[in-house]
């Protein structure tokens, strides 16, 4: 389809509305799972459970995300309205199912059946959602913007990113209006909310005209065709760096709060939290924006993974974390500012970069197997933000609660249990794998 035809034929060919604000109102609802550490502990206390039991509602969540949209691929491939319209279903459904067995826990305190129809709710039925939502306006938005692939799926994926930071304030404010315990009201709200935005967006999402969708045998290849195209190596090249990069993310995106209090910022938390989804969205466009600009965009994670190195080695060799606690514990002076803006730069740029690689990876997976297959084969790549899932919050938990101890440090008069050289031996995990990402990159993932 041409640029002028699209300008020119109205709402139904215009590429804004039919692939960009679908695709934003898809991803602003769904990525609003990463809102889950806002109210968890909140959760834990209603049903009578720990936090670390609730946490695993959200490890689900995006462990389900990934497997869906593994398993899912091909039926966005064959239908973007099908697979849109179970991510609307799926997702207001777990959302409104949650905020059921949070009310039902809250009547029959420490009831199993309350902790797992969270996870069945939150986990698996949103996970599908979740899954399907995050893959259906992808290959439409490559197909309406084909000279600016990297810029239109940054925007939509940017959408993800940016729904913390948009959602957070609003979840908060219904909270403290609701009043003790009226969480469950709020998820009965806003999975009417999300509903409305989500339908909005499938009404509206629709692939070019031009579009000829493969459809027999001599056209459309299996998936096993399609990555056999190229050296198998290099598709195990793209699913390790992206599962690596979300694992280190994940990492220390899980530990950000705390690390933040324990660098003597307790009184910020939340602004910094909210700086960082910032830094993530921005992250989503910018890197993918950019990546538009190159012969080759496997440059980007290269990108990612050397500004990642980096700064956690510096972090490291100065011991960032511990020393920064250390020092602003007692007084604040231009040495522990430095250690602080150091530290508040790795989070603030593994952020960006977690995000980066989520926006570069359908197009970087186009250039390397064509545009055909492309929303089966995202879904299969995404079975890696599946594991990450798994992986990357509990191995960080892992390090701190193995090494270090937990030290009780006064900070401008609030006392706040840390443990400094935990936070440091995350740090030592994720630069391995980050080296190991770039070398991946450098030698498997080629032009």
């Amino acid at each position: 389809m041409s640029e002028t035809k699209a300008k020119t034929g109205g709402w139904r060919t215009n590429k804004w509305i039919r692939a960009a604000i679908p695709a934003l109102l898809l991803h602003c609802s769904i990525g609003t799972v990463y809102c889950w550490s806002i109210f968890s502990e909140e959760i834990g206390e209603h049903i009578g459970f720990s936090k670390s039991a609730t946490e695993w509602a959200f490890s689900f969540a995006i462990f389900f995300l990934g497997m869906s949209a593994a398993f899912l691929g091909n039926v966005v491939e064959k239908d973007i309205h099908k697979s849109s319209l179970i991510a609307t279903i799926c997702f207001a459904v777990g959302m409104a199912g949650t905020g059921f067995f949070i009310y039902y826990g809250g009547n029959h305190p420490h009831s199993y059946i309350a902790l797992i129809g969270i996870y069945l709710s939150y986990g698996f039925i949103m996970g599908i959602g979740l899954g399907t939502g995050y893959l259906s306006p992808v290959k439409t938005l490559m197909l309406w913007f084909q000279d600016r692939k990297g810029l239109a799926t940054g925007l939509a994926v940017a959408g993800f990113g940016a729904a913390k930071a948009i959602a957070s304030p609003i979840m908060q404010a219904l909270l403290d209006k609701l009043g003790d315990g009226g969480i469950y009201k709020m998820f009965w709200i806003l999975s009417v909310v999300y509903f409305v935005m989500m339908f909005i967006g499938h009404l509206l999402l629709k692939k070019p005209e031009g579009w000829h969708e493969p459809q027999n045998k001599e056209e459309k290849q299996s998936i096993i065709e399609v990555i056999k195209t190229k050296p198998i190596l290099n598709y195990v090249g793209i699913w390790l760096m992206f599962y690596i990069n979300i694992t280190c993310g994940l990492a220390l995106i899980s530990q950000e709060k705390m690390i933040v209090k324990c660098i003597g910022l307790a009184g910020i938390v939340g602004i910094l939290s909210s700086v960082s989804a910032i830094f993530n969205a921005a992250g989503r466009l910018g890197f993918s924006a950019w990546a538009d600009t190159m012969k080759d965009r496997n440059t980007i994670y290269k990108l990612i993974f050397v500004i990642s190195i980096v700064l956690t080695g510096l972090v490291i060799l100065t011991s960032g974390i511990k020393n920064a606690a250390t020092i602003t514990a007692t007084s604040i002076d231009t040495k522990s500012m430095v250690l602080v803006i150091l530290v508040l730069a790795l989070l603030f740029m593994v952020n960006a970069g977690y995000g980066g690689g989520f926006s570069n990876v359908p197009t970087l997976l186009s250039d390397h197997y064509g545009m055909g297959s492309i929303s089966a084969i995202h879904g299969i790549t995404l079975s890696a933000w599946a594991f990450a899932g798994l992986s990357g919050n509990q191995m960080a938990n892992w390090i701190v609660n193995k090494f270090g101890k937990a030290l009780t440090v006064k900070m401008h008069g609030e006392e706040i249990i840390v443990n400094p050289t935990g936070y440091q031996y995350v740090l030592y995990a994720t630069i391995a794998l980050y080296i190991i990402a770039l070398l991946l990159s450098l030698f498997f993932v080629k032009p």
